[in-house]
């Protein structure tokens, strides 16, 4: 299975919410909360990438700087060595670089453009379905 096919069946499809990098940080806490999303995937316009911020990286900020934080700007905080994936990469690659790396959500990117964002929810999502197709296929095969 590839990522493409992961994006294929996403209720969100391959559509990609951005914050901008001089957004507020309330700002960033208002669309994760909209799009019921766990990242944000930070550009200027929407195929490029600057950054990526986290609920996870909100929270350890918060602490660190208390509430004065919501102000700051989404540059503040982003992580900008951004890990990415592309379309035809293979589930399994994708799954072992998040469970190694601890990444919970990958952008994924072909020929320079931002075109989805795969989390390990819905990497463990295909797996689960594709080990259930195996399985049904090999209920079948014994079965008939």
């Amino acid at each position: 299975m590839l990522i493409s096919d992961v994006l294929r069946t996403k209720s969100s499809g391959s559509e990609v919410a951005t914050v901008g990098p001089d957004e507020s940080v309330r700002s960033l806490l208002a669309q994760l909360a909209e799009h019921n999303f766990g990242a944000l995937v930070v550009s200027n316009d929407g195929e490029t990438i600057t950054g990526i911020v986290s609920e996870r990286d909100i929270v350890r900020r918060l602490h660190e700087h208390g509430v004065r934080l919501l102000d700051e700007s989404v540059s503040s905080i982003m992580t900008v060595d951004v890990h990415t994936c592309r379309s035809t990469d293979d589930v399994a690659r994708i799954r072992q670089t998040m469970t190694d790396r601890r990444i919970r959500h990958l952008p994924v990117v072909d020929e320079g453009r931002l075109v989805g964002l795969v989390s390990i929810g819905d990497v463990v999502k295909s797996t689960i379905s594709e080990l259930e197709s195996e399985k049904e296929q090999l209920v079948g095969y014994i079965t008939s």
